[in-house]
């Protein structure tokens, strides 16, 4: 059977080691939960765990969340268009916005629903994704300021989501002084500077980064532990708390190297390079049913490092095992570590298992199952 199995400790160990770097920096953060689309029982893990600040992309994985979990803080990530207005405003405590035109629409919509909606307010920095330019940022603060059931609590930036842009300590110093220019010139304080990301953590490890940085959304390097700066896993992180176990369909000794002339009329690109071989090399092959159909069979790298990805149609993978068969038969498993678009594409598609392991029943007995208290991060700003 072929599944992802979710391990409760892994990510367990992941949040408490980003807790600490966020108690270090002085922020608060909000876990992103959008690979996950959903999954019930990884959210109700999290909850589990004491955490209490959330944020998704999807409506309809907040909907989610909120079946589960219904003391739980909201941040709705995505730029809201028109139509999601009514959605955004009941579901979400607070949204990330750059246009006017859906901000007046949202404070219509909580006038309606009598309950003040949170912004924080995007500027483009950069990495060329949502976000207003900074020479309009003082007249769009005054407009949206002015309603009634609109309150801005701070200014953000996606950096390093898009683009490939390397957020720099630049960026963040700039958006720290809009946030002193707009305190400065309407007298209301402005809490939140949310622009930190798994991207951003690197530089708040080595220390460089402004201590006005002091809210972060972080997704992957909770369940991928994935150094998006310079490769490889953050420091103390875990890299296989999610991966994928992959079930053998056929072993045998083949050739390597394809004995016709080969076109490129595969619809898949294959990673593994035929030059890596020498014409008439034979060694061992597994056939796995996982495809492309399933996720991003580039994105994913077998736990054992003596075996590659050869290639992949939509429906199987084939594995070099190496030399020998490595005692494998059909039947057994090949276990995989995930990049995130690998992830993403098999927890949105329908045609693999999702495992909770330990199961929650056996987590919430286990002394290990201690509440990490990721308090929800506007009140503990907003306080201060």
């Amino acid at each position: 059977m072929n599944k992802v199995t979710i391990n409760l400790e892994g990510l367990k160990h992941n949040i408490k080691v980003i807790k600490g770097w966020m108690e270090n920096h002085g922020a608060t953060w909000t876990i992103v939960t959008k690979v996950l689309c959903g999954h019930t029982e990884s959210l109700k893990a999290l909850q589990l765990l004491g955490v209490r600040s959330m944020g998704d992309s999807r409506l309809a994985n907040l909907k989610a969340i909120d079946k589960i979990i219904p003391d739980f803080e909201s941040w709705y990530l995505r730029v809201a268009d028109m139509s999601s207005v009514k959605e955004v405003v009941t579901l979400a405590d607070v949204s990330l916005t750059s246009e006017i035109e859906v901000i007046n629409a949202l404070n219509e919509e909580a006038q309606l629903l009598d309950k003040t909606h949170r912004i924080v307010i995007m500027i483009e920095l950069g990495d060329l994704r949502e976000g207003i330019l900074p020479g309009s940022l003082i007249n769009f603060y005054k407009s949206a300021f002015k309603l009634s059931n609109i309150e801005v609590i701070g200014i953000g930036a996606n950096l390093g989501c898009l683009s490939g842009a390397v957020p720099n300590i630049d960026q963040f110093t700039q958006l720290a002084l809009y946030r002193e220019l707009l305190e400065l010139k309407f007298q209301r304080k402005l809490p939140i500077i949310s622009a930190g990301s798994s991207a951003v953590l690197p530089l708040l490890l080595d220390g460089t980064l402004p201590k006005a940085i002091n809210h972060f959304r972080i997704g992957e390097a909770i369940f991928l532990g994935t150094d998006l700066i310079n490769d490889g896993t953050l420091p103390d992180l875990k890299n296989d708390a999610i991966i994928l176990e992959a079930e053998i369909a056929e072993i045998k000794e083949k050739g390597l190297v394809p004995l016709t002339e080969t076109i490129s009329m595969m619809p898949f690109e294959t990673e593994q390079s035929n030059s890596d071989y020498s014409p008439g090399q034979r060694g061992y092959r597994a056939i796995v049913s996982v495809g492309q159909l399933d996720t991003e069979v580039s994105g994913l790298t077998p736990v054992n490092p003596n075996y590659q990805i050869a290639g992949a149609s939509s429906d199987v993978t084939v594995i070099n095992i190496g030399d020998d068969s490595d005692n494998l038969k059909v039947g057994d498993i090949i276990s995989f570590k995930l990049n995130y678009s690998a992830l993403l594409r098999l927890m949105s598609g329908k045609y693999i298992e999702k495992e909770v392991t330990p199961s929650l029943e056996q987590f919430k007995n286990l002394k290990s199952s201690e509440l990490l208290e990721v308090e929800p991060a506007i009140e503990s700003v907003i306080e201060d």
